[in-house]
């Protein structure tokens, strides 16, 4: 009997994917535990098994093409058999991708969808002509043919046509030639032509699922968690010795983000109540300690989780970070390496900034935001000498966390951060 696949949901935030990647066609004998599918979330591209044996019948979702989840993926069966009731129980007559495609064999049509894919296609807007005009494109008196659609469109965008190619007939310029037309390096035309200084493009690219997500996630943290947020300057001069004298040993790369995850997990030791989640009916008060690390990736933004953090020691934590770093930038993370936080870091000090202000990120009730160092004079034992300074920001979820208490908080992870040497015992 044929069994209906849906696209799964892989991760606790997903609600739609994309098939990156079939591993079978409609026709193809498939065992259970074998892989048929490469499925992209909002995190990372997973590989997906069959959980039946038989024969793949229809594929529901093209290549490519997104999902919401639990949507037709695939129907798997045994060879021969009827599956329409399925089809439309499901919601869907379509035949599979792969029979459409293998109908198209009269020349006419394919040549029909050959145009249709030009016009949809984001390679189409780059591959057009990029610097001068076809000579094709003026007639014997040296005017420029083109429709007048064309000529009004040109002159809204302020697009010089005598640098446009015509596809029409005898060269004339369409609308589809100047909705097409990206200028890469126009030459300068003669003074006087009346030709635009300046041409206004764009390229409009397709949201991926990961981008998706995040708009979602933190316009929902944004607008219905009250954020306050927390500034404090810390005296990096003892973290900078400790970690140069750390760094001497043979084998050994601490990191400040490394003593800044320590610092923090066990912080939240000594101040449960920003190691907590709103839960609406509830404020879940967490024992454990599970340190989210925001990591930059191609398409956005992950968060691997550094788990049990202040049991861990600045060796383990770096090392782990590290692992957990390539594997997002590689997309290849797994639902238990980014799941389960309780408490986020977000470090743009690598990158020059000072100081900044970041998102809360669910179910979490803080995240905080690390800067870089920075050379300013500080006053001690009342004198003016240079200092190395780092401001953090705290982002609390005022439903959760009070200002007194997050400042509390802060106050712990100064300490530890400006005496390295109470992390040690």
């Amino acid at each position: 009997m044929a069994e209906i696949i849906n696209m799964p949901k892989l991760s606790d935030t997903m609600t739609e994917g994309v098939v990156a990647e079939w591993h079978k066609k409609v026709g193809d004998t498939v065992k259970s535990g074998e892989l048929l599918a490469e499925i992209e979330t909002d995190k990372a591209t997973l590989e997906f098994e069959s959980f039946f044996d038989g024969v793949l019948l229809h594929i529901g979702i093209e290549k490519g093409k997104p999902a919401p989840v639990n949507s037709l993926l695939a129907i798997i069966g045994e060879k021969g058999e009827d599956i329409s009731a399925l089809l439309a129980s499901a919601g869907t007559t379509d035949a599979p991708a792969e029979k459409i495609v293998e109908k198209k064999t009269d020349a006419e049509p394919a040549k029909k969808e050959e145009v249709k894919t030009e016009e949809k296609a984001p390679a189409a807007v780059t591959s057009a002509p990029k610097t001068t005009p076809a000579v094709s494109n003026t007639n014997s008196n040296g005017r420029i043919l083109a429709s007048p659609l064309a000529k009004k469109l040109a002159e809204e965008k302020g697009v010089d046509l005598g640098f446009i190619s015509g596809t029409g007939e005898g060269g004339r310029i369409t609308k589809r030639d100047v909705d097409h037309y990206v200028p890469y390096d126009a030459p300068a035309r003669p003074a006087g032509s009346g030709s635009a200084a300046m041409i206004e493009s764009f390229v409009d690219e397709p949201i991926s699922q990961m981008r998706k997500t995040i708009a979602r996630r933190l316009a929902e943290s944004k607008f219905t968690a009250p954020h306050f947020y927390l500034t404090i300057s810390l005296d990096m001069d003892n973290a900078i010795a400790a970690r140069k004298s750390m760094n001497s040993q043979e084998g050994v790369k601490v990191s400040f983000n490394d003593m800044v995850i320590k610092a923090v997990a066990m912080a939240l030791r000594k101040h449960p109540a920003i190691n907590s989640s709103w839960l609406g009916d509830v404020i879940r008060r967490n024992s454990h300690i599970h340190i989210g690390v925001a990591v930059a990736v191609e398409d956005g933004l992950l968060v691997p989780v550094v788990r049990f953090a202040d049991s861990k020691g600045l060796t383990q934590i770096g090392d782990e970070v590290k692992v957990l770093a390539t594997k997002a930038k590689e997309k290849k993370l797994q639902p238990a390496e980014w799941e389960g936080n309780t408490f986020t870091i977000s470090n743009l000090g690598m990158f020059g900034i000072e100081q900044f202000t970041a998102i809360v990120n669910p179910p979490d009730s803080c995240i905080m935001a690390i800067g870089g160092i920075s050379q300013e004079p500080v006053v001690k034992n009342g004198q003016v000498v240079p200092g190395n300074i780092m401001k953090v920001t705290l982002s609390c979820d005022h439903r959760t966390v009070d200002g007194a208490t997050g400042a509390s908080f802060l106050q712990t992870f100064k300490q530890y951060m400006e005496n390295p040497v109470m992390m040690l015992v």
